[in-house]
């Protein structure tokens, strides 16, 4: 049997009660009250025991150590988990520190916990850039070669601020997050942290690790606390996967959507105008403009209603809705005429009052609206970074007001628009469900009702998807769509959500068969999450290489020499005329030099015309792959261009289709 730990102050008839956990299996597994996850992989069997790193109860990653409770969902961390990686990238951070400690004595720490592809650590009282980092590295790699154990270790309250007497920061967190009769300590070889784990046994589990780089960063991402400086590193368990790792980072350094937004005049976001705000210059605005026309035309096609709310409402409505109490400290608030008025940081609450200027009968719904909604939320100045967080950034917003008995079929109609968004833009999704979390509204049987509805359409659809219990949004249980890059990256993207709560707070009604009130289930959409995100993830995942159907610039006229500028510029008026974006490149450069910047340029198609091709009346293609076709017809030209935009192909294949 493995050992049972008492709690402090709990009796041995306490500790011989039984309490269930559920297993990943769905089973169920009797162990007694005070056992741990190490406890739990050990009833299990003997072998699954000693493997264990970590574990997860309830969703949440946690140490071996860590007790469960009654009806916990518990999952076994082992080096084979997909969480070993975070676990080990935890080490990591340690082994940072303690470098840096060794190295520079006078370093203050903060926190350092890992992240999706790393970790980072923040500290004070030293100076550190760049060429700092190879020094510490080292010092790294001689704790990772002695294969220092780490052990836990733990402490009274009292004991630790004693340790932490010099440190505010440690101060900080032991007086707001630990208990005062037991707080837990990581150490490896006399050097120690405060830290609730997990980690793996020793040092030299940790097979490479590399620091990256360095930046300022606030505590606790508070613009209004201390400045301090964050080290940011990765670490694998193979000096092979560290490598490929470092070898994706360069590229995606390559692809970084600053750098080509900035080279293909898209957006920019300047000191002058204030942080977080974007502004679109005329190229990338032609790409929203697409995109935005695209996602009209599906949700027209699939029964939606265009509305639109204004950008400030009364805070009277963001009471009603909740949404000030949750996020008063995100919003932009105003001062109007001694009254209270608030940016909105979401468009359903204008959605809502919508619904509720008419009375609706069952045979109405659903009612489905959309908007292309400008929102704004008050982001810490430190987490803003290009498109990916803004203070200002638009949704594509649906909110569809169904009976209880419409949820799944609506829930259906609106994954096959997501994946219809997904194929068209050659993407890859995650896809998750979301359960009840503790804190939750509405009644069992909805709950369990909206729950399995979102199951069947997720098995009925065959799609391939994780469930993460108690995920949900208070107001429901929700399906989250995670977008994949080219680079394998995953990035938030669209979502559907069911709330009980907006039309309870809102008291949304319409009239059912049995002439008597009911209530509607509100359902939250978006196709693609928000314009600035998903406009990031395109150019990262195309590297500004845009399908034909949103390119910029989709064809560039190049004339061989100035006599056979007015040609070129027949070609333009025709292509044009076909609603194509063209120009043409009149500088006086050599077609070898108008060609290569066309490419870095990144267009789909340039046409090449010189003496022959006037003569002939035909054009030469070449494409962004720098492959080219002579002796083209105009006419057949457009007619694959047509094609190939109306189809929105991903990519040029004129020349292939030769």
């Amino acid at each position: 049997m493995p050992l049972v730990r008492f709690r402090r102050g709990m009796s041995e008839t306490d500790a011989q009660a039984d309490v269930t956990v559920v297993l990943p299996d769905g089973s169920e597994l009797d162990v007694p009250a005070g056992a741990t996850v190490e406890d739990v992989a050990f009833e299990i069997g003997p072998g699954l025991g000693r493997d264990t790193v970590a574990g997860k109860i309830d969703g949440e990653l946690v140490e071996k150590h860590a007790e469960v409770h009654d009806g916990a969902r518990v999952e076994i961390v082992t080096d084979q988990s997909d969480e070993y990686l975070t676990v080990l990238r935890h080490s990591a951070a340690h082994v940072f520190a303690q470098a840096l400690q060794r190295l520079r004595p006078e370093a203050t720490l903060t926190i350092g916990p890992p992240t999706d592809d790393g970790f980072y650590y923040d500290v004070t009282d030293v100076d550190l850039d760049e060429d700092d980092l190879a020094e510490i590295e080292d010092e790294m790699e001689a704790i990772i070669e002695a294969d220092y154990d780490i052990e836990r270790e733990v402490r009274s309250g009292e004991e630790a601020r004693e340790i932490y007497a010099d440190n505010e920061y440690k101060l900080q967190i032991l007086e707001e997050e630990a208990d005062d009769e037991e707080v837990t300590f990581y150490v490896q070889d006399g050097w120690r942290d405060l830290c609730q784990g997990p980690h793996v046994e020793s040092t030299g589990e940790i097979g490479a690790a590399a620091l990256l780089e360095v930046s300022a960063a606030y505590w606790r991402g508070d613009e209004d606390n201390d400045t301090l400086t964050r080290v940011y590193g990765t670490a694998f368990a193979s000096e092979s996967d560290l490598e490929e790792h470092l070898e994706l980072r360069e590229e995606a350094l390559e692809r970084d959507h600053r750098k080509i937004g900035q080279e293909m005049n898209l957006f920019s976001i300047p000191t002058v105008t204030g942080p977080g705000l974007p502004l679109y210059h005329p190229p990338g605005k032609t790409v929203l403009r697409e995109l935005s026309e695209f996602a009209n035309e599906l949700n027209r096609e699939n029964g939606y209603e265009e509305v639109e709310t204004p950008h400030v409402f009364r805070t009277e409505l963001w009471k009603k809705s909740g949404h000030y109490e949750n996020y008063k400290d995100d919003m932009f608030l105003l001062d109007v005429n001694d009254e209270e008025y608030g940016l909105k940081p979401m468009n359903c609450p204008g959605h809502a009052t919508i619904f509720d200027q008419q009375s609706w009968s069952y045979r109405d719904l659903p009612q489905r609206y959309f908007e292309n909604g400008k929102v704004y939320r008050k982001e810490q100045r430190g987490e803003l970074s290009g498109l990916s967080r803004v203070w200002s950034f638009t949704i594509d917003d649906g909110h569809l007001f169904v009976r209880p008995d419409q949820i799944r079929r609506e829930i259906e109609s609106v994954i096959e628009m997501i994946f219809e968004v997904v194929e068209t833009l050659d993407l890859s999704v995650e896809v998750a469900l979301a359960t009840r979390p503790e804190k939750s509204v509405g009644g069992d049987e909805i709950w369990e009702s909206a729950e399995e509805q979102l199951r069947e359409v997720l098995d009925s659809g065959g799609y391939d998807y994780d469930v993460e219990p108690g995920d949900g949004a208070f107001y429901g249980p929700k399906i989250d769509f995670g977008f994949e890059d080219a680079l394998g990256r995953v990035w938030d993207g669209p979502t559907v959500q069911l709330d009980f709560n907006m039309p309870e707070r809102f008291d949304l009604t319409y009239t059912g068969e049995d002439n008597e009130d009911h209530r509607p289930v509100m359902i939250h959409r978006a196709l693609y999450g928000s314009y600035e995100r998903f406009f990031m993830v395109l150019i990262e995942h195309f590297d500004g290489d845009f399908p034909l159907w949103l390119a910029p610039e989709q064809v560039r006229i190049l004339p061989v020499s100035d006599e056979t500028l007015g040609y070129a510029h027949q070609v333009k008026n025709e292509l044009a005329e076909a609603g194509f974006r063209v120009e043409v490149e009149d500088r006086d450069w050599t077609v070898g030099r108008k060609i290569r910047a066309g490419h870095d340029d990144r267009l789909p198609y340039m046409v090449i015309v010189g003496d022959d091709e006037e003569a002939a009346g035909t054009v030469s293609v070449r494409d962004r792959f720098e492959n080219q076709r002579g002796d083209v017809e105009l006419d057949a030209f457009v007619d694959h261009l047509t094609d190939e935009r109306d189809e929105k192909r991903t990519e040029p294949d004129f020349v292939d289709a030769a």
